[in-house]
């Protein structure tokens, strides 16, 4: 069961309905836990299996830490999370000897790296000693939390067990979160495929970076723009619909993205892109190994040390290593640029400043994009060269059409932004209150209408295999 899918269109208002007619706190957590184990049974039973299994050991092992928080404990607890990622999502895939690969009879199950994650915070914060006392049931809801068990928010217990508790929907929750619902599907299901697919076959990002050769060096700027919008839709939406659904049941998830191309530095842009994921490894990577030494180089390789965990969280391939890697320099880069500035003072104009570094980050973040989808080491390298020579840029190997929607959707990404903008600076404004109620209902009208349209056609969530 897909969050784009017909059925979990009927799974979530069922659930609602029953969950609502129990009036018991703990009834109510029973109902949300067996919806939660019911939808990732879809996924396969051996998935749920296992999640059950590593819910029921790592509340044992934060019993265990509670009682003495030593650090010998807090890596017992580490050591079996990360075994577990091991076992089931990356030894799976590495090849050895004769193109054997070990445990590869092994299926990794959907999500294993976001409720690990969240195993792994709990155990954190219980070390440090925050106030958190979860039942059995409270935790296992925690890990198994349908809006979140597949690909996140990744959530923090002391943020979500208060409201697991006291759960009690307003209808501004059930209209906020409806909205999302629509606006998520819609950049999912239409936005994401079409610049994926495109308007023709051949015509997308996925036919784009299939060719084996033939890029000009404004094809690859087009690919990568067109890979970075495709991501941000595909997961942004999902976001987008898993927050919708869980504002349904009065809960709030942590927010995944802040308009992330609108960034106008790189750390700017890891404050705006999957949100949930950067903070943690800001607060259980970097930051406590940044604390470990005073000197700028330590700090300089903590951080670049936490974006190549970044990157190979993702996957345990080269690329994914390099992606990371790529994004750590240029964090540093940018730390160093702001002590010259501040040592020097460069004398610009403010809207001058920011539109400059508005232009070189969302560059160089989209560029990085073509380390993160390139099928292999060669391509990527191959279509990075392309970049840097001259004389490629007379040349095109991509269909005009794919230029034409790439360049109408990222138009109208921006043009969106600035509408949100100024939306919030009117917001008090009786003629405009006027305006949104008067246009709410026709703009709503064409997102389900896209969404219908477009339902038809097969959507694949990149970040389901992560």
């Amino acid at each position: 069961m897909t969050v784009q899918s017909f059925l979990y269109i009927l799974f979530v208002p069922v659930v609602w309905a029953l969950w609502r007619l129990v009036r018991h706190r703990t009834g109510r957590e029973i109902v949300l836990l067996a919806a939660s184990y019911f939808f990732y049974f879809s996924w396969g039973a051996s998935f749920l299996t296992l999640l059950v299994f590593s819910s029921l050991v790592n509340f044992l092992l934060g019993e265990y830490i509670r009682r003495k928080p030593d650090k010998s404990r807090l890596w017992l607890a580490v050591g079996f999370n990360l075994l577990v990622l091991a076992l089931f999502k990356y030894l799976p895939g590495m090849s050895f000897a004769h193109g054997s690969s070990v445990l590869h009879h092994l299926i990794t199950p959907i999500g294993v790296s976001f409720w690990t994650f969240q195993a792994l915070s709990y155990h954190f914060d219980v070390y440090r000693e925050e106030e958190i006392d979860p039942t059995l049931l409270e935790f296992s809801l925690y890990m198994a939390f349908w809006p979140t068990v597949l690909s996140g928010p990744v959530c923090r217990l002391p943020a979500m067990l208060p409201q697991i508790r006291s759960a009690d929907p307003k209808w501004d929750d059930i209209a906020e979160g409806s909205r999302r619902i629509l606006v998520g599907l819609f950049m999912k299901v239409v936005l994401s495929q079409l610049l994926a697919s495109g308007l023709q076959a051949g015509e997308g990002v996925d036919a784009g970076f299939d060719q084996l050769s033939g890029w000009g060096g404004l094809d690859v700027w087009a690919l990568a723009f067109g890979y970075g919008f495709q991501l941000f839709f595909d997961f942004a939406g999902y976001s987008n619909i898993v927050i919708g659904t869980a504002r349904l049941f009065g809960i709030q998830l942590a927010e995944n993205f802040n308009d992330p191309y609108l960034a106008t530095s790189p750390s700017g842009f890891w404050t705006r892109w999957h949100m949930s994921l950067s903070f943690w490894i800001r607060d259980y990577v970097f930051l406590p190994m940044a604390t470990m030494r005073r000197s700028l180089i330590w700090r300089y390789f903590a951080l670049l040390t936490a974006m190549v965990i970044f990157g190979f969280w993702h996957g345990a391939t080269l690329l994914y290593v390099l992606w990371g890697a790529y994004h750590g320099v240029l964090l540093v880069a940018h730390r160093q640029f702001q002590s010259l500035n501040q040592r020097f003072s460069f004398a610009a104009p403010e809207w001058l400043t920011s539109f400059l570094g508005w232009g070189v980050t969302f560059s160089l973040m989209c560029l990085g994009w073509i380390f993160f989808r390139a099928d292999n080491v060669h391509q990527a390298y191959r279509m990075l060269s392309v970049v840097f020579q001259p004389a490629t840029y007379r040349h095109f190997g991509l269909r005009p059409n794919y230029y034409l929607v790439t360049m109408i959707i990222i138009l109208g990404y921006f043009a969106v932004c600035g509408y949100c903008q100024l939306a919030e600076k009117l917001a008090e404004s009786a003629l405009w209150k006027r305006a949104l109620w008067l246009f709410s209902p026709v703009v709503y009208s064409i997102l389900i209408i896209g969404v219908i349209i477009w339902s038809k056609q097969k959507s694949v969530f990149v970040y389901m295999q992560f």
